[in-house]
Formats: C-alpha cells, structure tokens, sequence
C-alpha cells in the first residue's frame, strides 16, 4: 500500500479524508491478498490533490480495463482497482440505512459485473479452510436460512439500547453484533470486505467518529478476529471468543494501542495434540466400555446430572448465537446423536428454558430462561 502519511500530516481536512478513505479502500483488498496496480495508484494521488473527482476515477479505471485482457492476474489486479474505488465511493458518502437488505446493497456496489451473484445471498452450505484454525472451517450460516438470521441479528439489534453502557460494554456487545452478521457470510465471496464497509458505516450511525486507517492497516487481523469469534471445537476445548475483535474495535473506538497481530489466534499446540490423540483415545474408551460396562453403569447420579448440565449449556451457547440452529446441526458442534439433542431439548423445554417459534422446519429457537 502506498505512503500516503505526507497527506495526513499536512494535508487540508477534505484532502486528509480522501487519504483515509482510500488507505481504507486498498488495505481492505489485503484481505484476499488482492493488490491493486500502479495506474490505479497514481489515479488516486490525482483524487487526493484534488485534480480529479472520485467520480472520474471510477471512469478512467473502468476505461482502463475495457482494453485488458482477460488472464487471472490481470482480472485480481482489475478486481483490486474496482472494487477500491467503490468503497472509497461508499464510505465518503454519509448515507446509511439499517436493514439486513443494506449488506445486499453494499455487495452489489462493490462487485457488480465482478461476481455474477453481487448482491445475491448463496443458496448453498460452503466450507473455508482457515490458517489461524489450522485448516478447520468456520461454521457458516446454512445457504436457507440466511434471509431469517439476518432479520432476526438485525431485529434484535434494533431493540438493544447502548443507555448507559460503559465503552468497554458497548465495544464488547457491537463486536458480538458485527461477529453474528460476518458469520452468517451471506454471500458466495466478498462477505469480509462488506461486513467492513458495513461496520463503518454502522459505527458511525451510532455517532462514533471513525477514522479508518486502522481498517487499512489491519483487515486481516480483522477478518482472523471473526473467525476466531465464531470458532467453538468443544472436543478440542476451543471456543469461540470475541476477545480479539474487541481489541480491534478498542484501537479504533477508545484510542487504546492493542498490539494486534494475527499469530496470537492460532489455535495451538494442544488442540494439535488432542488431535493426535483422538483415534488411540476412541480406542481406549471403546476397549473400557466393552471390558467394564458394570464399573461405567455404576456412575454416581451426581455425574449424570452434571453432564446434562454441561451439554444443556452448551445448547443454549448455540441457541443464542445461531436461533435458527436445527437438531442435526447441534448434535454436530457438540458431539452427541441427534436423538440425544432431541432428549435434551425436550428437557428443557419441559423446563422452560427455551421454546420453538415458528414451524419445525424453518422456525427458531428462543431462550426463556438463563
């Protein structure tokens, strides 16, 4: 990325903005290692010296590629330029509107006639192999439900009030908010740069005073922040923690200085390990169960109780974060059947704990008490 702290320091106000706007712009294409090219660049130190509009800079970048050729290289180059120039557009522009339709919105500015489904929410389940998950996936929202999550995180956001809220509170509820919409990653590919354009414009609808550099400094620490913020493994002790986006949001709402760098997420050495041992350690249980089934069925009823404790929790973690979670998706994280979901659900809606809203396909689930 370019140097563009000369701007910052003696640059008049609007030229000031038009450098962040920008850093902005062309640090957010790191996220998919895109990197854009020397003509885009210096058609943006003509923008910032306030020789061309921004509106004459989306014109000469689309003129300058109706005569490229199509190889791969080029065609990243040619997304890196265009998609820059439309959130550079995005993000100078104050407007904004909150509704799960404004991510659509966002997608299909920045990469209409770059992906065929800009704008369009996938229809389908997808998997991403994650370096700081050693190879593990997030799990994404499935391509159906998509729509009923966003109007529920959007619902239940609208109807959550900030009054009184310390920073380090508000910081730590808008990182889950931000979290829950990345993770539903409505969109085939771009969901990291939208959810971005999405959380300035957000923090700003809020009354924040965003400066944007530390989105340009910082996009992959950003999007590895979400990843870990939507990473539960309970077989591997891992669960997901907001703790690094938080630091994110810290640096860029409180003025703190976080160090904020990627290596500190990987999951480590002991989820390696357990990993390792998994297949001898299934082996070992199977050879116990087999040779002792009187010593296992003679467990305390203090055992049993507190191990339905545990995986009724861990269902309730689940339903707050995913309300449209389904029984074959639980038994999945948590790691039991789904007829053993099933009975424990029905524990604790005898209980009152929870309740199904909705048809049983397609419906949601709600927490009545904690």
């Amino acid at each position: 990325m370019e140097d563009y702290s000369e701007y910052l320091i003696q640059g008049e106000p609007d030229k000031r903005e038009r450098v962040r706007n920008w850093m902005t712009a062309i640090g957010l294409q790191d996220v998919d290692d895109l990197k854009p090219s020397q003509y885009f660049l210096d058609t943006v130190k003509q923008n910032i010296e306030g020789k061309i509009t921004l509106e004459e800079v989306r014109k000469l970048i689309d003129q300058y590629y109706t005569t490229k050729e199509g190889l791969l290289q080029e065609k990243r180059t040619e997304e890196a330029d265009k998609v820059a120039v439309r959130i550079a557009e995005l993000i100078a522009h104050k407007t904004f509107s909150f509704r799960p339709n404004t991510l659509a919105s966002i997608h299909r500015h920045l990469f209409e006639g770059i992906y065929k489904f800009a704008g369009i929410y996938r229809d389908y389940n997808i998997t991403k192999p994650e370096l700081v998950l050693r190879g593990d996936t997030v799990r994404y929202e499935s391509g159906n439900l998509i729509s009923d999550t966003l109007e529920y995180e959007f619902d239940t956001e609208k109807k959550f009030s900030y009054e009184g809220l310390s920073m380090p509170k508000m910081v730590k509820h808008i990182s889950r908010f931000i979290a829950n919409v990345w993770q539903i990653h409505p969109f085939g590919e771009g969901n990291t740069r939208t959810t971005a354009v999405f959380t300035i414009q957000f923090l700003r609808n809020l009354g924040f005073e965003v400066t944007n550099e530390i989105f340009a400094e910082n996009s992959k620490y950003f999007r590895n922040s979400l990843v870990r913020a939507n990473y539960t493994n309970m077989q591997y002790g891992i669960t997901e923690t907001t703790e690094y986006l938080e630091r994110f949001f810290r640096n860029l709402l409180m003025g703190e200085q976080n160090e904020l760098k990627s290596r500190y997420m990987i999951v480590g050495t002991k989820w390696e390990e357990n990993k390792k041992e998994d297949s001898t350690a299934a082996q070992e249980s199977i050879q116990e169960s087999s040779g002792g089934t009187q010593e296992s069925s003679g467990g305390t009823q203090e055992s049993t109780q507190e191990t339905n404790k545990s995986t009724q929790e861990m269902i309730l973690d689940e339903i707050r974060k995913h309300p449209f979670t389904t029984r074959e998706q639980l038994a999945k994280v948590i790691g039991i059947t789904p007829d053993g979901i099933k009975k424990q659900l029905d524990k604790m809606k005898k209980a009152k704990r929870i309740k199904h809203v909705g048809p049983t396909k397609g419906g949601h689930w709600e927490i009545i008490t904690e």
